[in-house]
């Protein structure tokens, strides 16, 4: 209310300043024809101004609101990296076939700079996530994502993400994996079509899970460098991670 009441001030102000320094031309030149005539000129122009100030406005504010809904959206996708994404990511990349190329494209480093992440991120999006179904350890997988159902419903009904379709994909992704493997009585002794079908279900989500993980981190060298730098430590594609700084 106090807001509107302040608008509704300077409005009135404004008005009535306009109103003085009409006054003064009147009674410094006395003019009527001039005084009518610009202000008549005035008011011819007076809806183009306002229509470009309108767009300008516009602008400035529909910017506004995307900064600030893409700095929501990127505390959330952080919070999933940091409670499931990397451990998640660690633990597929380990089942993918020639996986050893692919860790050694997206080894992210301190310095990288545009080129790089560019090239990290065909590399992510062009290789063939092949599942080696004989390596699958499909508790290790089912526990961790049990243990996480909770943050995943919750994510997936959290309004930000609406506008980050790929993201919610991701989620939709992983919590179908889920599903798939709490279905199962048991994920010992599967048949090799079973095994094949949660192959495909493992694939979708690392194909996308790595995507996201590169997105996310050049996010974050450009607005947390302090909380990239660690990541770059400890991120689970690379032979020794640790925190230590060396």
């Amino acid at each position: 209310m106090r807001r509107y009441l302040g608008l509704v001030f300077i409005a009135v102000l404004l008005v009535v300043l306009s109103i003085v320094v009409y006054v003064i031309q009147w009674e410094l030149f006395h003019d009527v024809r001039d005084a009518m005539f610009y202000l008549l000129e005035d008011l011819a122009f007076l809806p183009v101004q306002i229509l470009l100030v309108a767009v300008i406005v516009e602008r400035i504010l529909a910017r506004r609101e995307k900064n600030r809904l893409l700095h929501k959206m990127n505390m959330v996708i952080g919070v999933f990296f940091n409670e499931v994404g990397i451990k998640l990511l660690g633990l597929l990349t380990g089942f993918i076939q020639s996986s050893a190329g692919l860790k050694q494209q997206l080894a992210i480093g301190s310095q990288w700079t545009a080129r790089d992440w560019k090239k990290a991120l065909e590399a992510a999006g062009e290789f063939d996530y092949q599942v080696d179904a004989a390596r699958l350890d499909l508790p290790a997988i089912h526990e961790l994502l049990v243990a996480n159902r909770q943050l995943l419903t919750l994510l997936l009904a959290n309004p930000n993400l609406m506008e980050h379709e790929r993201f919610t994909d991701l989620l939709w992704a992983v919590s179908h994996l889920g599903e798939e493997l709490t279905a199962r009585n048991s994920l010992a002794g599967l048949p090799p079509s079973d095994l094949d079908h949660l192959a495909g279900d493992i694939r979708r989500v690392c194909s996308q899970l790595t995507v996201q993980w590169l997105l996310y981190c050049r996010h974050l060298q450009t607005a947390y460098p302090y909380i990239f730098s660690i990541m770059v430590r400890t991120h689970p594609l690379q032979e020794v991670p640790s925190a230590i700084v060396r």
